[in-house]
């Protein structure tokens, strides 16, 4: 019997492409499985409204970190999820059979930063030999820590690692068993505006500071109607993030429990951008694969190129065009 399942997707993507889809196909629309970190896509899609008129269901999973999301995205438990540079790249190295679907840069302010206690003797990052980091393990705190030892000729086996979550994190640093953080926004805010932490190097100038939005094969292969829809809202919501900083801010304080002011900062000095999905992208995150495996924490060299879906570009929403 001829499988009419493709053209019927087929069907149905170009339906909701066009507001034209009736309750009676969108009832046959399977939910969508969402990874989500706290203060992330879930608060983003509500507080833009982009939750409301879905003709699909949205079965939302939380997370407290990106190396369980990633865990559950290879696992097949989810069929979406948003990862940083080295947590798509260990998800990846873990056999996971994902395709990022959707990228958006994070700029203008320090998102990621290897920060110090304000009264610490470490002054640079080569004062950082012999001492102790505190991130996690295949964070984009780990790999900001990586690259910022290399440029001063240091590599892992020079310092000692703690790999904790956030939460934890900071209470190591602010007791002194570890001597640096490791970390990313909203805790460099926090750390830097609460314990005024001294930011050693930021990692602007060495990280992508790209979020990824990557999604299962078998989810592009069965939901691809959804997961079009679901980029373009995600899309239009970081761009209503853009104009609304202090409603953005209180939708993703109420959900972490940190202060409106830390979060009204970060969002205010904050430009969230839509990137393509081209090759300078893939060689950038090869670059970071490369790197773990030099590391030692890859053991085999994977080629990050098919860990992308390309034909999503077509899908994707330009800003100026964005509605809401």
């Amino acid at each position: 019997m001829l499988d009419n399942r493709p053209f019927k997707r087929l069907l149905l993507g170009t339906a909701l492409a066009l507001g034209l889809i009736g309750s009676a196909a969108a009832a046959d629309l399977q939910p969508l499985r969402v990874a989500n970190q706290k203060s992330t896509i879930k608060a983003l899609l509500e507080a833009s409204g982009e939750t409301r008129n879905v003709p699909y269901t949205i079965q939302w999973s939380e997370f407290p970190s990106a190396s369980p999301l990633g865990e559950a995205l290879n696992a097949g438990a989810v069929d979406i999820g948003a990862l940083g540079d080295a947590p798509y790249v260990f998800a990846l190295g873990a056999g996971a059979s994902l395709k990022v679907v959707s990228i958006i840069h994070s700029e203008g302010r320090t998102t990621t930063a290897l920060v110090v206690p304000k009264d610490s003797p470490i002054k640079t990052v080569a004062d950082l030999k012999g001492k102790k980091i505190v991130t996690g393990r295949g964070s984009i705190g780990h790999y900001l820590a990586i690259k910022a030892l290399a440029t001063a000729g240091l590599t892992t086996q020079d310092v000692q690692f703690i790999f904790l979550l956030p939460s934890e994190s900071r209470l190591v640093l602010d007791n002194g068993t570890a001597d640096a953080w490791a970390t990313w926004d909203p805790y460099t805010t926090v750390v830097t505006s609460q314990s005024q932490a001294r930011v050693l190097i930021s990692g602007n100038q060495l990280l992508s500071n790209h979020l990824y939005l990557a999604a299962t094969s078998q989810a592009i292969a069965d939901k691809r109607p959804q997961l079009d829809d679901f980029v373009a809202r995600v899309d239009r919501a970081y761009a209503w993030a853009n104009t609304h900083p202090n409603e953005y801010a209180a939708a993703q304080a109420r959900i972490t429990g940190l202060p409106l002011d830390v979060h009204v900062t970060v969002a205010k000095d904050t430009r969230l951008n839509p990137v393509t999905i081209d090759d300078a992208v893939i060689r950038g995150l090869q670059a970071t694969a490369d790197t773990y495996q030099q590391e030692g924490l890859l053991l085999k060299h994977i080629d990050v190129s098919q860990g992308f879906d390309k034909s999503f570009n077509a899908k994707r929403v330009p800003f100026n065009q964005a509605s809401r």
